[in-house]
């Protein structure tokens, strides 16, 4: 969706709203880490975020890869930035592909930082000279496809201070084709609604937003206003000046600071809010909550389906998906990325979806081995991995080799019975409870539009061992309310769902669905059978690679692999929503056997047999995790935010990672 509709929808409802810019880290860990940063920044409910695209271009292929991962697999409304330095008119063309094909369709175009062998900006042979230029390229090439933003100077830049002259440079970038402003960063409110004055009274009539840089540390809040040459108010000297010395201390008087800029902003009719992150979550997000602007229990960001939806080229529109993969969206899009259509408005047929193979996007798990080992233990007993299930399920471990966040509120209901059923040695992987008409603003389970209503069957995934799968199977068969697939590794597959071959009159069984005002049923989670045998390759993957975080000879690596080798995975739908507790008593009873008997390591001779990833039809699959919510967020291995900078990248205390390579994050230079 363009900004520039964004921007005029915000207007209308006269709700305001907000964007983030990040930039590409230097290293590989640093991207990884801001992924997961960007993930659970989604929460913060953006309208948009961009990504810089770094001076001279260097980081023109991380730029458009992170483009294509945030509007994708993270359901970011991307905007790419795209600069004159050191690109040529076939990088150009590189680049605005790659952005269409990833379904971005918002530009900021820039002139862009002199490289950093360079002291002033010189035009590339066979490039172009001024961010006019590329503006109008960019709308003759592309029409109407992407929405154009440009740069403004509300205080001069770094080779121009004369505010006059680039009010007209301004003018002429809006004539090419510019659809919204983004400004410089700034701390004068006065200085900047004077200023946009200016705009107006010179016929520049598109969406002006400001750019907002909140405050890390003093070092770093001086460094960014010298470089800038912005105008400091002498209120902020006198209340951090003192205080400069802690960080803490600066964060939170620069939060109310920078938060009392923005109410003046919205006072005077200014609608959105643009921060300048600096890849950093803590002192944005304080601002954000002094304003009361950030989603809250009372009131939810708005949820157009019950799992995130993907911005990729072609997959808007799409409103089904098998439930399996909702703790791991990323996964999901990344092996159905291929697709050449997505299910809307029903799966369809169900032999068709081609899952892609597991090694091809690297879905495997994540973090270090010994950061895993230090999360989950060595297990040694089947009591062991069961208590460590009952304790992700109290909330005492962040996350699970099939999980990487928190279990969410959505499973509070269930969490006396999830936790009971773990104690036994019923290790539950994923569930939802049954839902029968809650509002679709429900705060917990509600999505969709205004106004309707949601529905959804409880939903239980359970690993089970080989002793009782017998017995629970017998069970379920008595029950004509429920609908069951189970498999081993080995791909034995037992389900009361028609013939199981994904051939047969089973076809989907919808988990949730929705009725709203003047819309047909939307059906958005389903269960069958094609893509259960693909999530059955991922989710044993994902066990294995726990495994194999253990020495090949040690009983947590043996517990594990006997788990993987004879236990099933089980799905269960109860198909009346309107039973409470439809599935649990299925469990009454049942307990494995001799959970605390000690189990023998691996033998020499075992050693190797667990390095073979297990397949069904050569192909691989995933699991989620006990209702809660899909982040693929925090990483066992993530660094946490210090004093100010992301320890990712190399820092000093006190300061921030930004230097000439990202001058293009607070600052926009063009001609």
């Amino acid at each position: 969706m363009h900004i520039s509709a964004k921007l005029a929808e915000a207007q209308r409802l006269q709700r305001p709203s907000y964007s983030f810019e990040f930039f590409p880290p230097k290293t590989a860990q640093g991207v990884q880490n801001l992924y997961d940063r960007m993930d659970r920044m989604h929460g913060f409910g953006p309208s948009f975020i961009d990504i810089t695209w770094g001076a001279g271009g260097r980081l023109a292929t991380l730029t458009c890869e992170m483009v294509k991962t945030a509007q994708s697999a993270y359901g970011l409304e991307t905007c790419m930035h795209l600069t004159c330095t050191d690109m040529q008119k076939s990088k150009i063309d590189e680049a605005l592909k790659e952005a269409y094909n990833a379904g971005c369709t918002n530009i900021l175009a820039l002139r862009g930082d002199p490289p950093r062998e360079k002291e002033k900006w010189e035009a590339t042979a066979g490039g172009f000279r001024y961010a006019k230029d590329l503006v109008k390229y960019i709308r003759d090439a592309y029409g109407n496809h992407f929405d154009i933003g440009v740069a403004g100077y509300p205080e001069g830049c770094d080779d121009q201070d004369d505010p006059e002259l680039l009010i007209e440079h301004l003018k002429q970038k809006i004539d090419a084709g510019g659809t919204f402003v983004i400004t410089q960063m700034f701390y004068d409110a006065d200085l900047f609604l004077e200023w946009v004055a200016k705009c107006r009274k010179a016929g520049i009539n598109v969406p002006i937003i400001p750019g907002l840089m909140p405050i890390h540390t003093h070092a770093a809040f001086m460094r960014r206003a010298n470089w800038t040459k912005c105008h400091v108010p002498p209120e902020w000297h006198r209340k951090l000046n003192p205080i400069k010395n802690d960080d803490a201390a600066v964060r939170e008087v620069g939060a109310q600071l920078v938060a009392g800029l923005c109410r003046k902003l919205l006072d005077n009719g200014i609608i959105h809010l643009h921060f300048y992150t600096m890849n950093l979550a803590q002192a944005t997000r304080m601002v954000l909550d002094s304003l009361a602007l950030t989603p809250t229990s009372d009131s939810p960001a708005s949820k157009p389906l019950p799992w995130r939806q993907s911005l990729g080229l072609n997959r808007r529109d799409e409103n089904v998906r098998p439930i399996f993969w909702r703790n791991r969206n990323r996964s999901y899009v990344a092996r159905t990325q291929d697709w050449d259509e997505f299910p809307n408005g029903r799966w369809g047929d169900s032999r068709s979806p081609a899952y892609g193979e597991l090694d091809t996007y690297g879905i495997g798990l994540k973090g270090t081995n010994e950061a895993n080992r230090k999360l989950w233990g060595e297990p040694k007993t089947l009591k062991d991995v069961a208590d460590l299930f009952v304790n992700y399920m109290s909330g005492k471990v962040e996350a699970l080799p099939w999980s990487e966040s928190p279990i969410s509120s959505e499973a509070d209901t269930l969490r006396d019975d999830l936790i009971n059923l773990n104690s036994r040695g019923l290790l539950t992987i994923n569930s939802q409870p049954p839902v029968d008409g809650a509002r679709s603003s429900h705060p917990v389970y509600g999505w969709g539009p205004r106004n309707g209503y949601v529905f959804q069957k409880a939903y239980l995934e359970v690993l089970v061992s080989p002793e009782l799968i017998t017995e629970l199977l017998t069970r379920m068969d008595r029950n004509e309310d429920i609908t069951y697939y189970a498999v081993n590794q080995a791909g034995d597959l037992k389900t009361n769902a028609g013939d199981g071959s994904g051939h047969g009159d089973e076809g989907p069984n919808a988990v949730t669905w929705g009725v709203f005002p003047g819309k047909e049923i939307v059906q958005p989670t389903i269960v069958e059978t094609v893509s259960f045998l693909a999530w059955r390759d991922e989710f044993f993957r994902l066990g294995n690679d726990w495994g194999r975080c253990y020495d090949a000879s040690s009983v947590s690596r043996y517990v594990i692999k006997e788990m993987m080798e004879t236990w099933y995975l089980l799905n269960i739908v109860h198909n009346d929503f309107r039973q409470q507790r439809g599935i649990f008593p299925l469990f009454e009873g049942l307990q494995v056997p001799d959970m605390d008997k000690p189990m023998m390591g691996l033998t020499n001779s075992d050693t190797h047999s667990n390095d073979k990833e297990p397949t069904v039809n050569g192909k691989h699959s995933v699991s989620n995790v006990n209702g809660h919510a899909e982040a693929e967020a925090l990483t066992n291995g993530e660094k946490p935010e210090t004093q100010g900078a992301d320890i990712s990248e190399p820092h000093v205390t006190g300061a921030d990672t930004s230097n000439k390579d990202d001058k293009t994050t607070n600052g926009y230079h063009d001609a």
